[in-house]
């Protein structure tokens, strides 16, 4: 299975870099985790440089994409070249998940089009124009379509798409990883307790989802 993290100029550390933290905790045959970015490296809104591992057009084949956010999402989704590469995206063939601003990246692809949405404070208002309702809570998720809101959100975006594209467990391990010693229970408690409600009526893998 291949995760990818679409990460742009100006991108939240938090934001991508949890999310790839948690996702390669997993350890399966062909389990694979990128970051994909418009550019061969992206600044992010504290100046940290990354290079991307894989480019926009790779990302759109992924078992799962999850749109990171950022300072910069409103630019992105008024950039033809980028948003004309995003147009591949499939929620019928992938996972699709969106964190914070990245929810607006998702509305204005047209894939939360009478699906409510999940994004961060400062994003809302742009999430509202862009005619989604905007939930007052930090997960949630429609067949295959998840988004998150909040920074930390993001492990709950890693433990969806590890349940989905492999299993609970796999995603309570994960989380337990990462997890503070001494509160691991509590972390994972609330992890799977955001997270579980919207998998009793998806598939538990894409092969499920495919067949």
């Amino acid at each position: 299975m291949h995760i990818a993290i679409l990460t742009f100029d100006g991108y939240n550390e938090l934001d991508s870099l949890i999310a790839l933290g948690i996702l390669n905790r997993v350890s399966a045959p062909g389990w694979r985790v990128s970051i994909a970015g418009p550019t061969p490296r992206v600044r992010s809104m504290n100046g940290v440089t990354i290079d991307a591992t894989i480019d926009l057009d790779e990302a759109c084949t992924a078992d799962a994409v999850i749109v990171g956010s950022g300072r910069q999402t409103r630019e992105v989704v008024e950039n033809a070249a980028i948003m004309s590469s995003l147009r591949r995206l499939d929620p019928s063939r992938q996972l699709l998940a969106a964190q914070c601003s990245g929810a607006l990246v998702l509305a204005k692809l047209g894939h939360l089009r009478d699906v409510p949405a999940c994004t961060d404070l400062v994003s809302k208002p742009w999430v509202v124009a862009a005619g989604v309702e905007v939930l007052d809570q930090p997960f949630f998720a429609r067949g295959n379509v998840a988004t998150a809101g909040g920074c930390l959100a993001s492990t709950y975006l890693a433990t969806w798409i590890i349940a989905r594209l492999h299993s609970l467990d796999a995603a309570r391990d994960a989380m337990h990883y990462v997890a503070p010693v001494g509160e691991k229970g509590d972390y994972v408690a609330r992890a799977l307790g955001n997270v579980t409600p919207y998998l009793e009526s998806s598939p538990t893998d894409l092969e499920t989802l495919k067949a």
